[in-house]
């Protein structure tokens, strides 16, 4: 019998199995930590109480400072200021926040445009029309789409600044920074010297070395999205992956969504069309980074399941599960994901 800890971030179930008796490696566990827009989740084994603590913390401060430099909703983080002022002057970013960025392009440019951090517009569109119940108009994603585009984003090594070419564009992260945070509070974690780690944020997570009372493996279970009711954590697990060196991201469109007309419009937004991501309703990638595991499982729901499996069959160490949207329902895997499985 299962005993220990579950917990549902986003599109995941991470869970953990806590010693109760004898000698050996501890763990200390954050519980759920509100940040970045969802919960944060942080398990460290150490070999002393003391220091899987402070593993914890690190990885902590981490995550929050992630947020602080890289959040669309602070004015005064690096990616605010750029918002507000980079289509009149370049404006000048930290070190891991430009190369976030950079990052970025490389993926817009290995997904061809997929993936996209000038999304902002068609966010802030969307926004809109989950509130109002209203969708917006084809002149407004026509006019928002002009202000779209990685191309129109101007990044100076260095100088270590950012530049908008288009008045009015504004970046977005949100498919990037938590995994990006999580493969920096996995670090910290390890260089404070945890034995072993699991770091969730929202459904991006990365785990390395022993899981608690010395299983072979963390086991990570990706939730039914037939059974998930937006912004409820819980529901059905479809499978259970094992892993242990290695980061998983799910995205899909069960969780985050405007409900119009009738209609389910996903919050992952096609760059190319100005309208939400269709077919596919949950894309888990596994990966040996968070950060890349974020962007591509984004990308790839963009891209579509043929497009997409095509795609990460050509990533050496990348595996992705597909499944498609109701009514069809359907589950594809990448040919190496059989590993994983529980």
């Amino acid at each position: 019998m299962r005993s220990g800890v579950i917990l549902v971030c986003a599109f995941v179930v991470a869970a953990s199995w806590f010693s109760c008796a004898g000698k050996g490696p501890v763990e200390a566990d954050s519980g759920s930590q509100l940040v970045m827009g969802t919960f944060a989740h942080v398990v460290a084994v150490a070999n002393d109480s003391g220091t899987a603590e402070k593993c914890v913390a690190a990885a902590l401060k981490e995550i929050r400072r992630v947020d602080e430099l890289m959040s669309d909703f602070k004015s005064d983080s690096d990616i605010g200021r750029a918002n507000a002022e980079a289509a009149k002057h370049p404006v000048h970013v930290s070190e891991s926040t430009y190369e976030v960025l950079q990052r970025s392009v490389e993926f817009s440019k290995l997904t061809d445009g997929a993936f996209d951090v000038t999304v902002g517009p068609l966010v802030d569109l969307f926004r809109t029309a989950k509130k109002t119940g209203a969708a917006p108009a084809e002149e407004q994603v026509a006019q928002a789409k002009t202000k779209v585009g990685f191309e129109k984003l101007e990044l100076n090594g260095q100088n270590r600044t950012v530049r908008f070419s288009v008045e009015g564009m504004r970046l977005d992260l949100g498919a990037i920074a938590k995994g990006y945070a999580v493969d920096k509070a996995t670090e910290a974690a390890r260089r404070c010297g945890a034995l072993g780690a699991m770091v969730d944020i929202g459904g991006n997570i990365r785990c390395f070395g022993a899981p608690p009372k010395g299983r072979d493996h963390w086991l990570i279970g990706v939730q039914d999205p037939n059974s998930a009711v937006e912004g409820v954590v819980g529901g059905g697990l479809l499978f259970t992956l094992k892993i242990s060196n290695a980061a998983m991201a799910t995205s899909g469109d069960y969780q985050q969504f405007a409900l119009i007309k009738g209609k389910r419009y996903s919050h992952i937004l096609d760059p190319h069309t100005g309208g939400s991501a269709e077919g596919l309703s949950s894309v888990t990638i596994i990966t040996n980074n968070a950060t890349d595991a974020d962007a591509l499982s984004t990308a790839v729901t963009v891209m579509g399941p043929q497009k997409g499996l095509a795609l990460i069959e050509k990533l050496p160490g990348t595996e992705a599960i597909l499944i498609s949207s109701v009514p069809k329902y359907e589950i594809t895997k990448t040919s190496g994901v059989d590993q994983y499985m529980r």
